[in-house]
């Protein structure tokens, strides 16, 4: 099983580390771009907040086999 990771804005996921969550915290588009790509091969499920997922598309979150699992928060 792969490692869990969080990203977005520092209040939508700081509370995810107290679960062992991966936390990446990115207040702006370029920050959530960034965390998007540097996410480390071993992630195998990946938490959105929504503002994070508009920033990135629904391409990040369509089911493909090459990413990761990935979910979004409601708001």
């Amino acid at each position: 099983m792969g490692t869990v990771s969080a990203i977005g804005a520092r209040t939508g996921v700081c509370g995810l580390a107290l679960a062992g969550v991966n936390v990446v915290v990115a207040e702006d588009s370029d920050a959530v771009r960034r965390a998007w790509r540097a996410l480390p091969g071993t992630t195998g499920l990946v938490i959105l907040t929504a503002e994070a997922a508009e920033t990135l598309g629904a391409e990040a979150t369509a089911p493909d086999p090459s990413r990761p699992l990935t979910v979004v928060t409601p708001r």
